[in-house]
């Protein structure tokens, strides 16, 4: 019993809303004066009433009603509809999702995105959505081995396809199937893509929907052992027969007739017209549907047809069918000569009944006497009896449901054998979209056999939910023993119970000729007149009303007799069987003897149906069931628009309040203990005081408020229904106490602040007329005293002023003495220094040209004495280029590759001048571009020039004034004496001191002004310089791509019929061991350079030429053996340098393999590398190898080059390349000093070469890769944790001693902290350079981001004050962090952090409905989009300082924009992406990379071992 006081929240029972908000005002007698939220004042009684929280009206609704404070009907129903102006249309109560359609297209809800969010999510823990369910059933199957089923129902146009389709997107999307052989679509594509084809054979217009589904879809999804989708099949329930024949207005029969009379071409073939024509569909005179083609329709039901795998041919056979059953449904009877016979009726008919008989392809004479006799066989043969007028109509219409059946069952069959199914599979999901609870204005069969199969399932509901209930309890080791449970059995017993049944009664009564619906009634008030399920209507003898558990539901049984009969007519199965169509020969297969002795065979629908719902039944139990409840929002289809009392009735139907109902039988309120005494706590403050035990508090604050019947569980407190009404009440009471104290204290407050300002301003006023009268008296006191003072300094001046005219003349006089000494000084001084400049560059010059001519013999003599070692050198050299065998090998050679590639070039002839013309054309353009600087910055020259000269003119002027001013001083010495002349030189000097300070000025201008210029001169070459650069820069890289496509053109021209492609195939299809015993004709081309070992070793040409090929073997078998070595230890770094890097590249270049023109080693260095990734440990191995790969990924960019393929340098001789050899290892010292040696060190790379280049790039991009996935999958679980902040932290913070708040526990966030010190320790350890750590970083913490705000964004729980504050603390750590990492392994690291950091920013301030959406957008998330604002400010809320969200005038703000937006945007999530792209390009690793010296490097001790490699040994030596 709820307890009401005045000003008390209740709901109150409304006509139009249901239920409307309203508050106590007044008690008169038993009944209760409310005040409705639109100022009306009802009476009411007190049990009419329920509690309602204001609490809940501020978090914007809750996303499960179990949650609900008062778990009650309207609570239940508002809690929808502010989720729903949300666009929350998900909501749990409990374990069932109900799915309020939404009406309009919300694509940021099903993506891939969001599939993988809630993929192996745990069940409740995200956002209420239809995937949550398909998930849980998914797991629950792969954990416990067991099937699966979920049950998705509602009525017409509630979603319930839809949801459908979505649940097998999901189960599609986790299961992972791979395409069958021969098929590539998915089992899933395949269902989808035959609703099409169900939907026209199985839909039709009814009163609330336009494309209401008549019969019942399981849809079985059949997994293997792996959990993959293996199979599928469709089973269909209770197809609606009757609609084939017999339809009320408005509604209409099944699409596909309608269709096809709007074929076109078809429907003239089949000799169709318009709807109206045909009985069966002129019953309504609703032909067409809004804003849908029966023609466009048509198309799409044969495309579907050509998916599901029909033929042309049984398209058309379905199609003549169809046309068959309307000219079937035209054929009228009248009255016959013989008695109780029946004839055509007119020209018409006979038209459409020779019509039928084509299109079924059978004998018209037949068809007729099937239609008007029956024959019955006796011992003494057959009885031929003729059927009158109603009987021969009943016997049509009864052809016509039998063939649309059967053509029915014959679609499901071939959409299944589509689909294929598993019979080895032992688990499956299935996918129940069946029809919801159906009350309407009248109520016919099919409402009786659909409102049944609905009691069937509404007890297995109530059984799971029961069941739920009991796991919950049990979970929570409660006792829960006395829990009644609520069943509906006495309702099926009712319907179904035989021998005295509904069922049972309509059966007798259909065995019947002569029953009638009023024999059926009677039966029916005759056994159940005592029935509290059953009773009997006013004003109808024959209509019934049964009782059911979502309401009272009135049948009239006018045509039940009827539509339950289902005779198979054996004249009707033969007169098809014989048909010449195979396809409808073969929906009638032969009836056994047996059977066809009878002319009838009946059959019962609701007989027939109730197998088919106990099967489903069977199914179901032994499934673990899930539930979807969908939700019409609207009669009219339209979004935001909720209709309160359509959906409280849905809510009844499908068993959400039933479900409720139970609930309140046990303990339907349920709080976590940090929840209840952060709610509660105030009730008994002084329990909280130094403890921390939560279960403890809860229970004493119970037992202090003496309450009984509650449970104590193991993490929530349970209890009965009004208890938390009680608990409410009582801290209202303790509120409203509060409440007058501070507003006596206030009070308080406010009086003592007026008598404290009224007692200031008396005291102002005495002070001021105090200082009033202070303030005359100084005035009298201040003027007296500035008399004194003005006669002091007037006598102070007249003495002051004869001083100073005394002492001036004293200093002018003293100072015209003083400056004539000075000048005579300065004159003499200026001569001395004059004298010993001139001196000192005679000096000079006397030994320049001493020097000049010392240094113009040592030259000469130099020069003589190089000229004679150069000849001495050229008559060497000259005498052993006379060697004749050499050149002629040489000549030989060349003059082969001369003819083989002078037609070669004429090939390239074209392609080249097309090049040279668009290179020529770049080259023009840059040229224009150079001369339009080089003008420029002769035109600065110039002006430069200029600026000089005028600089020089301006210094002759002054010296030309200092001359004269010399003069002038020279003119006061002699005129001295005279005080005048004095006078007057001095006026003189004034003018020229002027004129001089002038022309300085004017120096100092003309500096400022070169300086200027010499500046922007300085500005103008560095731009020509870069221009230059740019030029070269882009010449390079254009004959680089140009040089290299010329190789790859002149590789696939050079194969010749001579070249041995087996030989290369069967070396790389026998891992490279072929590589050790090549051919004679191959063998010189697998390092075309001799290695050093040729050189060392001049006499194995005489060697035999086995001999010479064991050795050859011998030595790639050696250089392998090395390079795997090399790969597979860790060599560690030498000065920051890899030496596993520099050693493969050094022996590559030694051994020449970049000029080779094909070979095996590359590739093996590269498949060497990808078995030590596969093999070693990660964090060690992957960090090693991107130093070390990246390090020969520069060497080879840096010092490798594509030109002059066609030199061929590499099929040089071998005598040409010893020579060359000698020559440089003769003159390595003087070429290492001049710098030469690193001219050689750019080798001319051939085409293995640079795919070697592309693999190795490929190969650190992987690397990258690999090291950036572990990072994220070992965060992934780190990242979870920190999302939410504990439940200690949450449940203490507010009620820590002296209101200081506690800090929060981080060592989630300090493991994260470790997590990326250990990985930045790894990688500097291993020498990785600092450009991938940045990029590796940056890559990291925009992962960070991802995962963190698309978890606050899906979880409602980790949008409150309190959890912002957690996450923004561990923000500031990992800010910390990065100001300690520094930018160069950092980077922008920072802000990468944008979104998560604005969001939480957004969370943790206060006043946020003074916040306009313009403040929002530009000033608190600038980088959050309205759609993420939108989802954070509706999910927001305070479990802190109790504050709002946003207002409601920029919700609507932001709902108008998204609403606007979501027309136009193809993908509209809220969600963010994560980048799995790679950050870099070669060019990046070339320039971010510094230079690298391979040779300075220490070799390993095991290099001794081999012989290749002597040479490392010898240079570190």
């Amino acid at each position: 019993i709820m307890n009401l006081r005045k000003g008390s929240k209740v709901w109150a029972e409304d006509r139009d809303s249901a239920w409307v908000a309203a508050e106590v005002a007044d008690f008169v007698g038993k009944q209760v004066r409310v005040v409705t939220s639109a100022g009306k004042k009802v009476l009411a009684l007190p049990e009419k009433l329920h509690p309602r929280d204001a609490d809940d009206e501020e978090h914007n609704g809750v996303d499960d009603m179990t949650k609900l404070t008062y778990l009650n009907e309207p609570e239940v129903l508002y809690n929808l509809e502010r989720r729903y102006e949300l666009n929350d249309i998900y909501t749990y109560t409990g374990s069932i999702l109900i799915a309020v359609n939404p009406f309009t297209r919300l694509p940021h809800l099903y993506n891939v995105h969001m599939m993988d969010q809630y993929k192996g999510a745990p069940f409740g823990q995200l956002s209420p959505h239809v995937f949550a369910v398909a998930d849980a059933s998914f797991r629950a199957m792969i954990n416990e081995g067991k099937s699966q089923s979920i049950l998705v129902s509602g009525e017409s146009g509630a979603g319930k396809t839809e949801t459908t389709k979505l649940i097998m997107q999901y189960l599609t999307y986790v299961g992972g199937r791979t395409a069958s052989a021969g098929d590539d679509r998915k089992v899933e594509q395949q269902v989808l893509e035959s609703n099409p084809l169900l939907e026209a054979f199985g839909n039709a217009r009814t009163i609330r929907n336009d494309n209401s589904s008549r019969f019942g879809k399981f849809v079985e999804i059949q997994f293997d052992a792996n959990g993959r989708i293996s199979g599928a099949a469709i089973r269909t329930y209770l197809l609606e027969r009757s609609r084939v024949v017999q339809i009320t207005d408005p509604e209409r029969n099944y699409h596909c007739f309608y269709q096809l009379c709007a074929s076109g071409r078809d429907a003239e073939i089949y000799k169709l017209g318009h709807p109206s024509m045909f009985h069966y569909l002129n019953q309504s005179k609703t032909y067409e549907l809004e804003g849908v083609s029966s023609a466009d329709e048509y198309l799409k039901t044969r495309r579907a047809m050509d998916i599901v795998g029909i033929s042309s041919e049984d398209q058309e056979a379905i199609f003549r069918t169809l046309a068959g059953i309307l000219h079937l449904g035209n054929i009228e009877f009248s009255p016959g000569k013989e008695h109780d016979s029946s004839v055509i009726k007119d020209q018409k008919s006979g038209f459409h009944m020779q019509m039928a008989a084509n299109l079924f392809m059978c004998d018209v004479d037949l068809l007729l006497a099937t239609l008007s006799t029956r024959t019955i066989q006796t011992r003494e043969g057959n009885i031929v009896k003729a059927l009158d007028c109603n009987a021969a109509i009943a016997s049509r219409d009864a052809l016509a449901k039998t063939i649309y059946a059967r053509l029915f069952d014959w679609l499901v069959d071939k959409i299944n054998r589509s689909v294929g199914q598993d019979p080895n599979s032992r688990v499956q999901i299935g996918v129940l979209d069946i029809y919801g609870f159906e009350c309407f204005e009248r109520n016919s069969f099919e409402q009786f056999c659909i409102n049944f199969a609905n009691e069937k399932l509404q007890q297995h509901f109530n059984e799971h939910v029961f069941k739920m209930e009991q796991e919950e309890y049990s979970k929570e080791e409660i006792n829960w023993s006395y829990i009644e449970f609520i069943d509906n059995q006495d309702v099926l017993d009712l319907i179904e119970k035989k021998p005295i049944g509904i069922i049972a009664l309509l059966d007798e009564a259909c065995m019947f000729p002569k029953s009638t619906h009023e024999t059926l009634s009677t039966k029916l008030f005759h056994h159940f007149r005592s029935h509290l399920r059953l009773e009997k209507t006013k004003f109808s003898e024959t209509d019934f009303r049964i009782a059911h558990y979502a309401g009272k539901v009135t049948y009239q049984t006018e045509t039940f007799i009827e539509k339950n009969r289902d005779y198979v007519v054996v004249e009707h199965c033969n007169l098809l069987s014989s048909s010449k169509c195979p396809f409808v020969a073969g929906l009638f297969p032969s009836l056994p003897e047996e059977s066809s002795r009878s002319s009838y065979k009946f059959s019962s629908v609701s007989s027939r149906f109730k197998q088919q719902l106990q099967a489903l039944m069977e199914t179901l139990n032994s499934t673990e069931p899930h539930y979807v409840r969908c939700v019409k929002p609207n009669s009219l289809n339209r979004p935001q628009k909720f209709e309160k009392l359509s959906i409280l009735h849905q809510l009844r139907c499908g068993g959400v309040l039933e479900a409720v109902r139970i609930s309140l039988a046990g303990y339907p309120t349920r709080r976590s203990y940090s929840e209840f005494v952060d709610r509660f706590g105030l009730l008994a403050p002084d329990l909280l005081d130094g403890s921390y035990d939560e279960k403890m508090i809860t229970q004493n604050i119970l037992q202090k408020l003496k309450l009984e019947n509650f449970q104590l569980g193991r993490t929530k407190v349970f209890l009965r229904a009004g208890q938390i009404g009680s608990l409410d009440s009582r801290r209202a009471e303790v509120l409203d106490s509060a409440a007058k104290c501070i507003q006596h204290r206030f009070r308080t407050f406010i009086a003592r602040r007026d008598f404290v300002s009224v007692r200031a301003a008396a005291c102002d006023l005495q002070a001021y007329c105090r200082g009033c009268l202070a303030r005359m008296l100084y005035e009298v006191k201040r003027k007296t005293m500035a008399a004194i003072i003005m006669q002091k300094y007037s006598r102070g001046w007249l003495i002051r002023s004869g001083y100073v005219k005394e002492r001036a003349a004293a200093i002018a006089i003293q100072s015209s003495i003083r400056g004539f000494a000075v000048r005579q000084k300065f004159l003499y001084g200026k001569k001395h220094r004059a004298a010993t400049l001139i001196q000192a560059q005679w000096r000079v010059r006397r030994f320049r040209l001493a020097f000049r001519h010392h240094q113009a013999s040592i030259i000469a003599i130099q020069c003589l004495w190089r000229r004679k070692l150069a000849r001495r050198e050229f008559r060497r050299l000259k005498q052993e280029a006379n060697e004749a065998g050499a050149l002629r090998m040489a000549k030989n050679k060349l003059e082969k590759q001369l003819e083989d590639l002078t037609w070669r070039l004429h090939l390239e002839k074209r392609l080249r001048v097309s090049n040279d013309e668009a290179k020529l054309m770049e080259i023009s353009k840059f040229q224009k571009t150079l001369e339009s600087m080089n003008l420029e910055l002769d035109a600065a020259k110039l002006a430069t020039i200029n600026e000089c000269n005028k600089n020089a003119v301006l210094q002759t002027q002054l010296e030309l004034s200092m001359k004269e001013k010399s003069a002038l001083e020279r003119e006061l010495v002699s005129v001295a004496e005279l005080k005048k002349e004095n006078a007057q030189l001095k006026s003189a000097l004034d003018t020229l001191e002027s004129k001089n300070s002038a022309l300085e000025l004017a120096l100092v201008k003309a500096q400022k002004e070169s300086d200027a210029a010499i500046k922007k001169l300085r500005q103008v070459e560095e731009k020509w310089f870069q221009l230059q650069e740019n030029v070269k820069s882009l010449e390079t890289k254009l004959s680089n791509l140009e040089e290299e496509n010329h190789i790859l053109r002149q590789k696939a021209l050079s194969v010749s019929p001579k070249s041995n492609r087996s030989g290369l195939v069967k070396a790389f299809s026998e891992k490279y061991s072929s590589a050790l015993a090549l051919p004679n004709s191959e063998r010189k081309h697998v390092f075309d350079s001799p290695t050093p070992t040729k050189l060392l070793l001049p006499f194995s040409h005489g060697l035999s030429e086995s001999r010479r090929t064991k050795l050859t073997a011998e030595r790639h078998q050696e250089n392998f053996e090395l390079l795997s070595r090399c790969i597979r230890e860790d060599l560690g770094f030498k000065d920051g340098k890899p030496v596993a890097a520099c050693i493969v590249y050094n022996c590559l270049l030694h051994w020449h393999a970049f000029e080779s023109e094909r070979t095996a080693i590359f590739d093996y260095i590269i498949e060497g590398i990808n078995e030590v990734l596969k093999v070693g440990d990660e964090n060690i191995t992957l960090p090693y190898w991107l130093s070390n790969a990246s390090a020969l990924l520069c060497l080879l960019q840096r010092n490798l080059r594509t030109t002059g393929f066609l030199i061929a340098a590499g099929q040089r001789s071998s005598g040409a390349s010893a020579l060359t050899a000698r020559v440089a290892q003769t003159l390595k010292s003087p070429f290492k000093h001049i710098g030469f040696e690193d001219g050689l060190s750019h080798m001319e790379a051939r085409y293995p070469a640079i795919l070697f280049k592309q693999q190795l790039t490929a190969c650190v991009e992987k690397i990258f890769g690999l090291i950036r996935d572990n990072i994220k999958k070992e965060l992934s679980p780190l990242l979870g944790l920190c999302i939410q902040a504990p439940k200690i932290a949450r449940g203490k913070s507010s009620r820590s001693p002296g209101n200081v708040p506690q800090q929060l526990p981080s060592s989630q966030w300090e493991s994260i902290i470790e997590f990326l010190d250990s990985l930045m320790s790894r990688l500097r350890a291993n020498h990785v350079p600092s450009f991938f750590i940045r990029k590796l970083i940056t890559q990291v913490f925009s992962f960070i981001n991802i995962q963190l705000f698309n978890s606050l964004l899906l979880r409602r729980e980790c949008c409150t004050f309190s959890n912002g504050e957690y996450v923004k603390s561990g923000l500031a750590d990992l800010e910390k962090w990065i100001v300690n990492a520094k930018e160069e392994y950092a980077g922008t690291s920072w802000h990468e952090l944008n979104y998560i950091r604005q969001a939480v920013g957004f969370l943790v301030i206060h006043q946020k409905r003074k916040k306009s959406l313009e403040e929002i957008r530009q000033d608190l998330c600038p980088a959050l989009t309205v759609r993420q604002i939108y989802r954070i400010s509706t999910m927001y809320w305070d479990d802190k300082y109790g504050t709002q969200s946003v207002s409601n005038d920029v919700v609507a703000q932001m709902r108008e924009i998204l609403n606007r937006d979501s027309q136009n945007l193809t993908s509209n999530s809220f969600l963010l992406d994560d980048d799995l792209s790679i950050p870099f390009s070669t060019e990046d690793i070339d320039m971010a990379i510094p230079s690298i010296d391979p040779s300075d490097i220490e070799p390993p001790s095991f290099l001794s071992e081999y012989s290749c490699v002597q040479f490392l040994i010898q240079h570190q030596k």
